[in-house]
């Protein structure tokens, strides 16, 4: 079986969605047997055929005004040729997102990645780390402590240093990254079983 591959595929203006990337990437890459790579959103929409070879999309974008970035909607618009033949079906998807607020309706920006997963016959996970705050960790230290289960939110003060995120969001960064590479490793084992059977029968 050919390892499974993984792209992160985000915009970042001012630097917080990227280093909020770059730990849900080290985060995926820490499991064993899968190959993680970055992927600017601006890049994919000029060409939106590299997403071809991979078998799980990460999805990212700051939310603004209530939804993802105009580059990272710029990407998702693009990929038209791709949703009229299906190239993306299948794939393992999942979204996490950046504001300045604890809300910042954020909820609304995960909403509109995982509607365009959905149209595109992706297959969607999301978040399942429990709050750690419940079992008595301090708030900013807390694994999703914003308490998000449709996929990861991450809040950075309004123009607070790219790397200014309480130590709860790169914490859950990095679980989210390794529960959605383990997630991948398994439907891949999956897939690979049935084709198996498939030939063993055929």
């Amino acid at each position: 079986m050919n390892l499974p591959q993984i792209a992160i595929v985000y915009h970042s203006a001012h630097g917080h969605t990227d280093h909020i990337a770059q730990h849900v990437a080290a985060g995926a890459s820490s499991l064993p047997g899968v190959q993680v790579q970055l992927l600017r959103a601006e890049a994919v929409a000029q060409q939106p055929d590299l997403l071809s070879p991979f078998d799980g999309l990460i999805l990212g974008s700051p939310t603004y005004l209530g939804g993802v970035s105009g580059p990272f909607k710029t990407f998702m618009d693009a990929t038209g040729r791709q949703w009229r033949h299906q190239q993306l079906r299948g794939k393992l998807a999942a979204g996490f997102t950046v504001s300045s607020l604890p809300a910042g309706d954020k909820q609304s920006t995960l909403l509109s990645m995982f509607v365009f997963a959905m149209q595109h016959g992706m297959v969607w996970s999301g978040n399942p780390i429990l709050p750690e705050q419940q079992s008595g960790v301090p708030y900013d230290e807390a694994a999703n402590r914003l308490g998000s289960w449709s996929g990861l939110m991450a809040q950075a003060g309004h123009s607070a240093p790219a790397d200014a995120f309480p130590p709860g969001d790169v914490k859950t960064a990095h679980q989210f990254g390794r529960t959605f590479a383990q997630r991948l490793l398994c439907l891949a084992r999956g897939r690979q079983a049935v084709r198996e059977a498939q030939e063993a029968t055929a």
